[in-house]
């Protein structure tokens, strides 16, 4: 499948390190040693989900080679929607007047959006659909706790959204050519790792066994894909990992013998922005790629779960 067009969301705002001093006790400098994070964007009261995805759209729809309206497929992909019921993904084919598609809410914690690539993918295959819009947001700064020390200081707020198709519109679009997703809820504590309770906020009472399995299942599922498709790791021009964490990161291209100038990242700015994080990178980067270029995105989510994808520009 090939993606046609992208866009983003980002909120101005940005929060500091030095903000969290005196809500959880953390100091800029520990923070940055431990994530890589010195700020995260944060949505304003009046940038809710549903605004960031439409400004994202709005992005989108400037490089798009259709008409929207002949979109066949809305998938909304996160695990912080605001309405599970009148779901941002509805809110979009309302709004955007895309009444022939079938439209669905997916969650699968951080690999939310690798895993709605494999569904479009899936549906393309098989015929159900030829125009996808893929929808990928969190607005973590609904639900986290910044006081609580562990996790409070981690989070940021955007959107992306992807067009795909099943033919190619132009020699210029990039080509998804392999997608592969697992569920790991058997692994390490799963779905203890992680959570969020409405009432409780996001916590991650388990942090070390998450950036345990994030360095392990990140490394391998990247290796694996690149080699599946008789490529080396050398021949990838670009790694994009999932932004929770500047030393998984740092890990993995290491693990991997990639050149750090290969690897793709915005976590020092806005944070771990969750599902939405590594085609946020992308979707940022979209100038820099040139045609023939391999771009891997590989990610791991609480649950747990994991998905990795190769794009060949």
């Amino acid at each position: 499948m090939f993606i046609n067009s992208t866009g983003y969301f980002i909120p101005e705002k940005r929060i500091s390190n030095d903000y969290f001093l005196e809500v959880n006790g953390l100091t800029s400098d520990w923070i940055y040693q431990r994530t890589g994070i010195l700020s995260r964007s944060k949505a304003t009261e009046e940038e809710t989900m549903n605004v960031m995805c439409s400004k994202a759209v709005h992005h989108a729809i400037q490089g798009l080679p259709y008409d929207i309206r002949e979109v066949d497929l809305i998938i909304f992909a996160s695990y912080t929607p605001s309405d599970t019921v009148g779901t941002t993904a509805h809110v979009m084919q309302r709004e955007f007047q895309i009444e022939k598609a079938r439209v669905f809410y997916l969650s699968s914690a951080c690999s939310s959006a690798i895993n709605a690539m494999e569904i479009i993918g899936s549906f393309f295959n098989t015929g159900l659909a030829t125009k996808a819009l893929l929808i990928s947001a969190d607005r973590n700064s609904t639900y986290y706790n910044e006081t609580d020390p562990k996790s409070g200081h981690l989070w940021g707020d955007a959107a992306a959204v992807f067009f795909f198709s099943k033919d190619r519109y132009s020699d210029k679009e990039a080509e998804v050519i392999d997608i592969e997703t697992q569920g790991l809820g058997h692994v390490g504590y799963g779905p203890n790792g992680v959570s969020l309770n409405p009432k409780e906020g996001i916590l991650m009472p388990k942090g070390k066994d998450v950036f345990m399995q994030a360095c392990t299942y990140i490394s391998q599922n990247t290796k694996e894909i690149v080699e599946r498709n008789k490529l080396s790791l050398s021949d990838l021009t670009w790694f994009i990992g999932h932004q929770a964490n500047m030393r998984i990161l740092s890990y993995v291209v290491k693990e991997l013998g990639i050149p750090e100038e290969k690897s793709l990242s915005n976590i020092s700015e806005l944070g771990n922005t969750g599902s939405v994080s590594a085609l946020l990178v992308f979707a940022q980067n979209t100038g820099r790629f040139q045609k023939g270029d391999s771009v891997c995105l590989s990610v791991f989510g609480g649950g747990y779960s994991s998905g990795s994808c190769l794009i060949r520009c």
